[in-house]
């Protein structure tokens, strides 16, 4: 028997909740960087690392995440991986040691990769398919999206006061959803057929391989990049001997999914470390203008409007330029965007320079996402849609950290001052324009109207 819809609501409420502090805690850090850097004397690498280490770890094990809901049951891996996602946020707020903040945040991005596909799974299981099931994966969506703008705006508010509380905000949340979440949440038995194993193996090498390259990227060390060539090798040949792979490499067979999946990993790469790189300009290079904590939040407001906006138009365009030319579009955008901040100096008008850099690039970030998300999903059958999910996600996580950590590493070596961050915009620019250059090339131009519906 159905459940009342009135529990059905509170469920989503709870489960949507779950999702927006898992995108929040990417960009919660953002802002807080060099407060946190200041009062523990830690250098620009670690402090990518607070970034790197939640994002990697939340795309290396988001695919295992959804094996193990099924293994060992939705509802209990939902609650257990928001219990641990509260602690280490809990504990990350008491520390002050680098390291020891870089290791909560792992374990944050592992739990949120936990966490996500659990609560996506018990949506899809709450509400019958229809309507009401796509009403509610709209609102599932808006909640990841909104989650990762509202971090960028509370981690202003919130350093201003400490960083501390960064740290802190998610807790009380994910309590509320922990106390209420068993009443409302449905208690559905696991399939014995799911209960097969799952690839532990490949989740393992792929989350080390992509840790150890980010590494090497920061610290400019070969060994460590030999190995992680070595383990992301290894993970293709479990895959192919696996009977129940992680990523079953037929997948690949699919031009729009390899397409947009190379496509978000560019976009990644240039937006995240952009804003990682951007909101460190603003607080330490443009000290003259008072760009402090709050006023970096309230900076990159009308930027989130921008995507908001923009991204309730791209399904229109979409339909009328196709898939391929949409992406590409946006991220020509987007990189014009980011180029835009090569005209800021040490003293750069907000209205005059900072604020179309930022307009522009939340137009073209608007336009690719969806656009890179809908190619991801249009080329598989019904069946992989889960699969398909996963891998635009964990592409864009795995790319978030590859890219703060390689615009972490030009900022340190493009000397002080100016230089170092101009050196990163550039990069940062190049990468959405190879984003743009592998969306035109490999997306097909036209879309089904299945496929916008699925999407």
């Amino acid at each position: 028997m159905d459940k009342p819809d009135s529990r059905k609501r509170v469920a989503l409420v709870l489960l949507c909740a779950a999702v927006f502090l898992d995108s929040m805690d990417l960009s919660l850090m953002g802002v807080a960087l060099p407060a946190i850097g200041r009062d523990l004397s830690l250098s620009g690498g670690m402090l990518q690392w607070l970034v790197s280490g939640y994002a990697v770890a939340y795309g290396g094990f988001l695919l295992l995440g959804g094996r193990m809901a099924d293994l060992f049951g939705r509802r209990r891996m939902f609650l257990l991986s928001l219990a641990v996602f509260a602690a280490a946020s809990l504990v990350g707020g008491l520390l002050s040691d680098g390291w020891a903040l870089v290791v909560t945040r792992v374990v944050k991005g592992l739990a949120a990769a936990l966490t996500a596909p659990a609560a996506l799974s018990l949506i899809t299981t709450t509400f019958t398919e229809g309507a009401r099931r796509n009403r509610a994966l709209g609102v599932y969506a808006l909640a990841g999206a909104t989650g990762y703008s509202g971090g960028l705006i509370a981690s202003g508010l919130l350093t201003e006061v400490s960083w501390r509380l960064v740290f802190f905000f998610p807790v009380p949340i994910a309590l509320l959803v922990l106390v209420l979440a068993p009443l409302a949440l449905p208690r559905v038995e696991r399939s014995h057929s799911t209960a097969r194993g799952f690839d532990g193996a490949g989740a393992v090498t792929i989350t080390a391989g992509v840790l150890l390259l980010v590494y090497a990227l920061t610290e400019t060390t070969w060994p460590a990049g030999a190995a992680a060539v070595l383990l992301l090798v290894a993970f293709v040949l479990i895959e192919r001997r696996q009977q129940l792979p992680l990523v079953p490499l037929r997948v690949f067979s699919s031009r729009s999914l390899v397409t947009a999946n190379l496509a978000a990993l560019a976009w990644a790469c240039a937006t995240i470390g952009w804003q990682f790189a951007a909101v460190l300009y603003l607080q330490q290079v443009q000290e003259v203008q008072d760009y402090g904590a709050l006023a970096t939040g309230l900076g990159i407001v009308p930027m989130g409007l921008a995507i908001v906006v923009t991204a309730n138009l791209a399904g229109r365009l979409i339909s009328r330029w196709g898939l391929g030319r949409t992406a590409a579009v946006g991220m020509l955008i987007q990189a014009a965007g980011i180029l835009l901040f090569l005209r800021a100096g040490a003293t750069a008008d907000y209205i005059a320079v900072l604020l179309p850099a930022l307009l522009v690039h939340g137009v073209g970030n608007g336009l690719s996402f969806p656009s890179l998300n809908i190619a991801a999903v249009g080329g598989l059958p019904d069946e992989q849609q889960g699969l398909a999910s996963g891998l635009i996600t964990s592409s864009i996580q795995i790319g978030a950290g590859i890219g703060v950590a390689l615009l972490a590493s030009l900022m340190a070596t493009g000397g002080p001052g100016l230089d170092g961050y101009r050196l990163a915009f550039l990069v940062a620019g190049c990468f959405s324009l190879l984003g743009a250059t592998i969306a035109s090339i490999g997306l097909r131009t036209r879309v089904s109207h299945k496929t916008q519906a699925r999407a």
